[in-house]
């Protein structure tokens, strides 16, 4: 996700319950990714351009900016950069989400400052909203990667209570638009009756898409 979310409401009031939904929603993503296989990489996404191998290594490397924001050296572009997957990916996502969690669990304010420069290069978060950030991203990319391998995602309905908020608060502007953003401009019309459904067309996912055949 790379677009600044200025005046967005708290994701959510009680900020153990956030990192404990955050938790859900980035454990959801790693059991999906653990389905896959070395053949499942080279799918289409509903990610753009995005190959599954692609998705992969963007949540890996979003993991790794976190955690190392939660820890105070967000600001450091290193701990951001997309890097080649290993011989395990699987693996290397799923150490890269358990170090997001962990760093996240030593944040005990809601107000501890963040510095996200794929966000803004102009302002810090409050912790509170940056982690939102990173719940959002996993909500939607464990349907992403649900949608490619042919899965069911079925997120619980306290995860999708707190998401759905600070999927409308995204602004929908250039951002979307630009090489590599993770989230397409907003969908219009009805695309679905429930809470996943309004977060995927808030993002820019169809919820009816399907990989071509």
């Amino acid at each position: 996700m790379n677009s600044e979310i200025e005046d967005a409401p708290a994701p959510h009031a009680d900020f153990a319950g956030l990192r404990r939904l955050d938790a859900r929603a980035v454990r959801d993503s790693v059991a999906l990714m653990s389905r896959t296989t070395p053949g499942d990489l080279r799918r289409p996404t509903p990610c753009s351009a995005w190959t599954l191998a692609d998705l992969l290594a963007h949540m890996t490397a979003q993991h790794n900016g976190f955690a190392a924001a939660a820890l105070g050296h967000g600001q450091d572009l290193s701990h951001w950069s997309v890097g080649p997957l290993d011989e395990d990916p699987v693996a290397q996502y799923r150490a890269a989400a358990e170090r997001a969690i962990a760093a996240f669990a030593t944040v005990e304010s809601p107000d501890r400052v963040f510095t996200l420069p794929e966000f803004s290069r102009a302002q810090t978060f409050p912790a509170a909203r940056a982690i939102g950030f990173h719940l959002i991203d996993y909500v939607v990319h464990s349907w992403d990667v649900a949608r490619t391998l042919g899965l069911t995602y079925t997120p619980d309905a306290e995860l999708l209570q707190a998401a759905e908020p600070i999927a409308h608060a995204v602004p929908d502007d250039d951002f979307r638009l630009a090489p590599g953003s993770a989230f397409g401009p907003a969908l219009s019309g009805e695309h679905g009756t429930g809470p996943l459904e309004n977060i995927l067309a808030a993002l820019g996912r169809s919820p009816d898409w399907c990989a071509p055949s």
